[in-house]
């Protein structure tokens, strides 16, 4: 059985992910598998990366099957005793896989970890590491409270601004540019939801984790750029801003609706309506495309 399989899910990001493959030989020495799964992709992606990357497992879908069912096709056929899914737009940096598996091995209650993953310019990205993605959590977010108060624990417990960038702390949820999961994890509470075509299946992954009784983890001596929206959904913008308002509302029906009296429930589903309508409007008077959580 191999240390680790890899998983990248690609659509239209072919010199993006030969970067991320190109990090990923160059700084791995563990003994690795990994599966690329192409959604469709029509800038020749597949073709380019069985000429650099002959040793690479491609699987080719017909249509875009979103990420969640990509991922599973890719996890589902290996036996490893950690799965690593990894954006097409990030860049593995050193030893970044020996850290994270080296913390697992020594820490067994944790199932479910993720590095510091950085932005371009080489600033935290805090997406990679976050708390429950509930009511006032998530308003907090998006009214700019938790960046008036980065400090206070009250107001950031969305993206955690107020831990140290360098502290290894448990978290709720993580993201899953960068997200390796214990084999064992797997094999008790199955594979990422389907329902979810992009977005949220990461923080849906991370609590039903925590329900069995797993942990999980931020791990910032091991490092990973992201570059965001570089392929996928990020390359439609309209398409996935869609798709993460829909995926926050199934995980919020799913996942913490039942925490909420029932009144709350259409209160919160109009917020949602406004917060999408918001969103496309912005995006279309925008030059800059953002979809989901900004990235500085």
């Amino acid at each position: 059985m191999i240390d680790v399989h890899i998983s990248v899910v690609t659509l239209d990001s072919r010199e993006h992910v030969l970067a991320c493959l190109d990090s990923l030989y160059r700084n791995t020495t563990l003994a690795t598998g990994i599966t690329i799964v192409d959604n469709n992709s029509h800038d020749g992606t597949p073709a380019a990366i069985q000429s650099r990357f002959p040793q690479a497992e491609v699987i080719l879908n017909a249509e875009n099957v979103g990420f969640a069912r990509a991922v599973n096709q890719a996890v589902s056929s290996h036996e490893a005793r950690y799965y690593l899914l990894l954006n097409p737009d990030a860049l593995v940096l050193d030893d970044m896989l020996q850290e994270l598996i080296g913390f697992m091995d020594s820490h067994q209650d944790v199932g479910i970890c993720t590095p510091k993953v950085l932005n371009r310019d080489g600033t935290l990205q805090y997406q990679c590491r976050r708390g429950e993605a509930r009511p006032w959590e998530v308003f907090t977010y998006f009214s700019g409270l938790a960046r008036l108060f980065p400090n206070d624990p009250r107001f950031t417990g969305y993206l955690l601004t107020h831990l140290a960038e360098d502290q290894v702390c448990e978290v709720k949820a993580v993201s899953g540019a960068c997200m390796l999961i214990r084999r064992k994890v797997i094999e008790q509470i199955g594979l990422l939801d389907e329902r979810y075509f992009a977005y949220q299946e990461d923080a849906d992954y991370c609590f039903r984790a925590r329900k069995a009784g797993w942990k999980a983890y931020y791990v910032p001596s091991a490092h990973v750029i992201h570059y965001g929206g570089r392929g996928g959904s990020g390359r439609r913008p309209y398409f996935g801003i869609y798709h993460w308002h829909r995926s926050y509302y199934l995980y919020y029906r799913k996942n913490l609706a039942r925490d909420y009296p029932f009144w709350f429930h259409p209160l919160y589903y109009v917020a949602m309506v406004f917060k999408l309508a918001y969103s496309l409007l912005v995006a279309l008077l925008s030059p800059i495309k953002t979809v989901g959580t900004r990235k500085p």
